[in-house]
């Protein structure tokens, strides 16, 4: 590995650390904004001034942001991310598992959902300004017009409702076989497939027909090979950048952008945690939950990042 390639891959780590310590800066900020009153929200209406004084002083709210905030981080680079204040328990115990129903959703959407697109990408582009790259391409921008919210009912009224196949809650437990799993995440899955299959579909599409104009390409035209074969063995390795790149930010929206289809489905992931302590005005538990979105989407980000630039020749071999 080069020199110039090891100096990119370090600035894009030592700017994806800096996006995460901005990310904690935004956070803490819009928390403290919300409106309300935590010592309020917990007391209640009937609470008396001594008793919100007392309250507001054991949460530490007196104390000056500045201070509260460098303590939050300090204590979140420790693993510690504090005590709910709706019920007292520790926060990164009850995070874990929420963390792990997500994660395993957007596996799940990204088994079926990456392979797909490239596939739809590839029959796109071997099909160019025929009938089925312009019908992959109509069906999948009309599904991604849609919100989320309306396509998860579509999605239950007919599966669910209609057809009785599934479930309509995705309510999963930590005794649930494996296959009972994948049952109740069935319908979530689906319209997370909808959501980001056009993207990442039209971008393969958009980056192998950019490839596709290449010398090399007429080359092997000349020579007689088919033209699948030209797609998938000249085509799809030179365009592989862009594609990891657009894989990578939808990984990330499957992770973080999961709220609205946990919120439909009632799944027990970190989404419908964050709804509900929002609510609550729990802010620890607000501040938790987008540290940990902000960490994972910054760190798929820089993940896509140096992949491009591992995958780049010419800055594998400068000059």
């Amino acid at each position: 590995m080069s020199f110039v390639v090891i100096k990119l891959v370090s600035q894009r780590i030592a700017l994806g650390l800096l996006l995460l310590l901005a990310a904690t800066v935004l956070i803490f900020i819009g928390t403290q904004i919300l409106p309300g009153d935590v010592a309020q929200s917990i007391l209640g209406q009937s609470a008396t001034p001594e008793a919100l004084a007392n309250l507001r002083r054991d949460l530490g709210l007196n104390e000056p942001a500045l201070n509260r905030y460098f303590s939050w981080l300090g204590n979140a680079l420790q693993g510690d991310l504090g005590t709910a204040l709706t019920n007292g328990k520790d926060i990164a115990e009850s995070i874990s598992g929420r963390l792990q129903n997500t994660l395993f959703l957007a596996a799940c959407a990204a088994v079926v959902s990456i392979p797909l697109a490239i596939f739809l990408g590839l029959l796109a582009v071997r099909y160019r300004n025929r009938w089925p790259d312009k019908m992959i391409s109509a069906i999948t921008l009309a599904t991604i017009s849609v919100p989320e919210f309306i396509l998860g009912y579509i999605v239950m009224y007919f599966v669910a409702v209609k057809l009785q196949w599934l479930p309509s809650v995705a309510i999963v437990r930590p005794d649930m076989s494996v296959f009972d799993r994948f049952e109740a995440v069935a319908m979530p899955v689906i319209v997370l497939t909808f959501v980001v299959l056009a993207h990442m579909m039209r971008m393969t599409r958009a980056a192998i027909l950019n490839v596709m104009e290449s010398a090399y390409i007429e080359t092997a035209e000349l020579k007689g090979l088919s033209a699948f074969r030209i797609i998938a063995s000249h085509a799809m390795p030179n365009a592989i950048s862009p594609i990891v790149n657009v894989v990578m930010l939808n990984l990330a929206y499957l992770v973080v952008g999961v709220v609205v289809v946990e919120v439909v489905f009632v799944y027990p992931g970190m989404g419908q945690y964050l709804v509900d302590h929002v609510s609550k005005r729990d802010v620890p538990v607000v501040q938790a939950t987008g540290l940990i979105f902000a960490a994972v989407y910054i760190l798929l980000n820089t993940t896509a990042d140096i992949i491009a630039i591992l995958a780049n020749p010419r800055l594998r071999h400068p000059k």
